[in-house]
């Protein structure tokens, strides 16, 4: 074991081009599978293969183009770029026919080498190609021509272990076994580092009989695509220095891309392929997504913590019917995120990186990634002060309190942070002009001693807050409670005080927020407002869901 460790650290201290050029040489059987974009590199790699062949067919179907130069040379070197990032062992390019003439094989072998790719074949017909197993006596380069490529391409590599094989068609073309060994011995002298002998047929007998008589002139290269129930032990006894297992990761997607988007059309529904599949978690394990944040830890300005936040989640939502039968409210879609994950990315970019959130109904679907989660599992039967008391040990000073179905800006978190009330509420000053038009809406409407003027962009100012509730009369009202405030050390302690002492009221298991909120304003707690001059949303219905994906 011992043994093996050092063998590979040793391995890993080479170039990709010199690991290549080893496994050419070696005097064992080597494999390398099919690539065709960075993540299906890191599955090659994570499997355990040794090297990876970048198959022109597989990048040009993932492109969904023909394997016919549709693709320009450009457009797979970006690809390339990605894979070799994506990976550290060594990648082999299926080069078509070198993209045109000697020259582009010069500027081809150079980009090649600074995207640290190993080596290139090339296959000795016409460009643009056609795929080998499309249609029959495909034309072929010329002789001469052909070494004169192979040449120039030497000539231009900068790393001596830098590989260019050539891939010999004669066989495919039907021109027999004395015209590949002419070919293949031409290329061999013209500087090719190894032959790729290539067949169609169903049996490896072609092939076997070329190595036979190619007597290990050079290293010799197979795609065993066709001929794939030979045995393996009879390519080690040709003496066949690598084999290319070279589309099956692309059919493989193919297959399960299929079979899952028509399972996913015709039931409408993902929970028979959910338990098939990997998880998110797994997509961001090949992304390395843990290196970015050591790399964020380093690299980014410290911030300050600028408080926390609870989010009060733990009912269903049911005004919006089937779209919440599996799934709590917080959790369903807004143009590609939920409404939680959208309300923790404003609360993160506001300085507030700790959150907590009170889970309910289908609470197994509350997994936003960084949050803190608490559970009332009495949701149905309690209102929102049971939920928060759950949430108690998490009030502190500068803790915000919001509504799990809320959507707003972060330019509101700053003028939280400024106030100096005990509990400062987000006042919407305009709120006439859609929420209390609904009659289905149940709207906090918020009194406070200095209605909103537009002098408040310029300055601010403090807003005391008399009454709060659904029982405000509109007519006196000055605003709508958004579902958002903030407590500052006193008002953090004031409002423990009263979840306690209501925890201890069985009466007031059913207990609203804005209720307990109107306790703290009767009891002398300074309880002020901040007016919000931005949009922001409540999603409650069908409606609401569709403004929200328009209004992010």
């Amino acid at each position: 074991m011992h043994s093996t460790k050092v063998e590979n650290a040793a391995a890993q201290s080479l170039t990709k081009a010199a690991r290549l050029r080893a496994m050419l040489k070696s005097d064992e059987l080597e494999f390398i599978l099919e690539a065709h974009n960075g993540l299906s590199a890191k599955i090659v790699e994570e499997a355990g293969f040794k090297g990876i062949w970048a198959s022109g067919l597989s990048i040009s179907a993932a492109l969904g183009v023909r394997d016919n130069n549709e693709a320009s040379w450009t457009q797979v070197i970006d690809v390339l770029e990605f894979m070799s990032d994506a990976s550290t062992v060594p990648i082999l390019m299926d080069g078509d026919t070198g993209f045109g003439n000697f020259n582009n094989m010069r500027r081809l072998v150079r980009k090649l080498e600074q995207r640290d790719i190993a080596g290139v074949a090339i296959e000795d017909k016409l460009f643009p190609k056609t795929n080998s197993f499309i249609g029959e006596a495909q034309p072929l380069a010329d002789v001469d021509e052909f070494c004169g490529k192979i040449k120039a391409g030497k000539d231009s590599q900068s790393d001596d272990d830098f590989s260019i094989i050539a891939r010999v068609e004669a066989l495919i073309a039907g021109w027999g076994l004395g015209e590949a060994l002419r070919r293949s011995e031409a290329y061999r002298k013209a500087g090719a580092d190894a032959i790729l002998i290539h067949s169609k047929k169903a049996d490896a007998n072609e092939i076997l009989a070329f190595a036979k008589e190619w007597a290990d002139r050079s290293p010799l290269v197979i795609v065993p695509t066709m001929y794939y129930r030979t045995p393996t032990d009879a390519y080690r006894e040709a003496s066949i220095s690598l084999a290319i297992w070279a589309n099956h990761n692309l059919r493989t997607a193919i297959t399960a891309m299929r079979n899952t988007s028509r399972e996913i059309y015709e039931n409408q529904s993902l929970v028979s392929v959910e338990d098939r599949v990997v998880t998110v978690a797994d997509v961001f394990t090949l992304q390395d997504n843990d290196e970015l944040k050591r790399a964020e830890q380093r690299y980014l300005p410290k911030t300050r913590d600028k408080g926390s936040a609870i989010v009060l989640a733990a009912s269903r939502g049911a005004t919006l019917g089937p779209l919440t039968e599996d799934r709590p409210k917080c959790m369903i879609d807004v143009r590609g995120k939920p409404l939680l994950l959208r309300m923790v990315e404003t609360f993160n970019s506001g300085g507030i990186r700790k959150v907590t959130v009170v889970r309910g109904y289908r609470k197994e679907m509350v997994d936003i990634p960084g949050i803190h989660t608490v559970d009332n599992d009495d949701y149905a039967d309690t209102g929102e002060v049971r939920s928060l008391i759950q949430a108690k040990n998490a009030i502190k000073a500068d803790t915000l309190v919001a509504y799990g179905d809320i959507l707003f800006g972060s330019t509101v978190l700053s003028d939280l942070s400024n106030a100096q009330h005990d509990v400062t509420l987000v006042v919407d000053p305009d709120w006439r002009h859609e929420a209390y038009r609904d009659a289905d809406r149940a709207v906090d409407l918020v009194i406070c001693e200095t209605p909103y003027t537009r002098r408040f962009l310029d300055r601010g100012e403090r807003v005391s807050v008399n009454r709060i509730g659904q029982d405000v009369r509109p007519d006196q009202a000055t605003g709508e409670w958004i579902g958002l405030l903030r407590m500052s050390e006193r008002g953090a302690e004031l409002l423990r005080e009263a979840l306690n002492a209501s925890d201890e009221e069985d009466a007031d298991r059913t207990l609203r927020l804005p209720d307990l909120v109107q306790r703290l304003i009767d009891a002398g707690a300074d309880v002020g407002a901040v007016y919000l001059t931005e949009p922001w949303l409540d999603v409650d219905n069908a409606i609401d869901l569709a403004t929200a994906r328009n209004m992010v």
